[in-house]
């Protein structure tokens, strides 16, 4: 049976010495990315995933409930980050290994979110990296933090 890409790199992650790390990654290193989130955003998301959860569109309900008005769906959120480790920390040929992030406040269409990503670990024999993750709003209240485990392929 012919096995995962995703297999494929964990197995990687998981080798002694199989990759050497790519240069230029340092401990402390960071990088950020600023978006505001928009309703269409909502909208792009649930044609995507499928994700109709009436707190994303129904104002009514959203209202009633504990977050007081329409909030943006966590995957929304999170894919700042995406960006951020896709494109510039480490970079293009980036992925996920493991993500383990909490979301701590509501993001509501016009709200402008920065993600952060900072290294705060490096392997010294393979490019595989553990990122500090934070995500803010225009007030500074965090709404996601936590870590990410990432690997960069070398393009």
């Amino acid at each position: 049976m012919r096995s995962s890409p995703v297999a494929d790199l964990l197995a990687v992650a998981r080798s002694p010495g199989r990759a050497a790390r790519i240069p230029g990654m340092e401990i402390g290193q960071t990088a950020r990315r600023t978006r505001t989130i928009r309703k269409r955003d909502i909208e792009l998301f649930t044609e995507i995933t499928g994700d109709r959860n009436p707190l994303h569109y129904d104002e009514a309900a959203a209202t009633a409930s504990r977050f007081g008005g329409i909030i943006v769906q966590g995957g929304v959120t999170s894919g700042l980050l995406n960006a951020l480790v896709a494109e510039d920390l480490p970079g293009p040929g980036s992925v996920f290994l493991h993500v383990d992030w909490n979301f701590r406040a509501p993001v509501k269409p016009g709200d402008e979110i920065t993600a952060e990503a900072e290294v705060i670990e490096a392997r010294a024999d393979k490019p595989i990296y553990t990122l500090r993750t934070t995500i803010t709003n225009q007030d500074g209240t965090v709404v996601l933090e936590g870590t990410a485990l990432v690997y960069q392929e070398s393009l």
